[in-house]
């Protein structure tokens, strides 16, 4: 997967589910950043930086994993995958919107 097709899928899951009204970061190391401000009716995400409510650590394919459901956020997080900055509670929320 790319950082392109990742932010492609993001975006189309995003904009299936509910508004999140947060913004989020995904830290990818290496292969860039996600940001999506999910603060308006419609998301915006982008490859571009930004100050962000929650920010999460992981890689480009464990991300590719959580959003095929082959990862769970959970296990990830307990075993040091993801790591997370900020509000867990937002980081839930997240996990729904990419379980879909």
């Amino acid at each position: 997967m790319s950082l392109e097709s990742a932010t492609e899928g993001l975006r189309a899951k995003a904009t299936a589910a509910a508004p999140l009204g947060h913004t989020v970061r995904f830290d990818l190391g290496g292969d860039g950043t996600i940001f999506w401000d999910g603060t308006g009716t419609v998301p915006s995400i982008t490859n571009g930086a930004g100050d962000a409510e929650v920010t999460l650590i992981l890689s480009l394919a464990d991300l590719e994993e959580l959003a095929a459901g082959t990862l769970d956020g959970t296990m990830a997080y307990m075993t040091g995958r993801l790591k997370i900055e900020g509000p867990m509670d937002i980081a839930m929320k997240i996990g729904q919107v990419l379980g879909q």
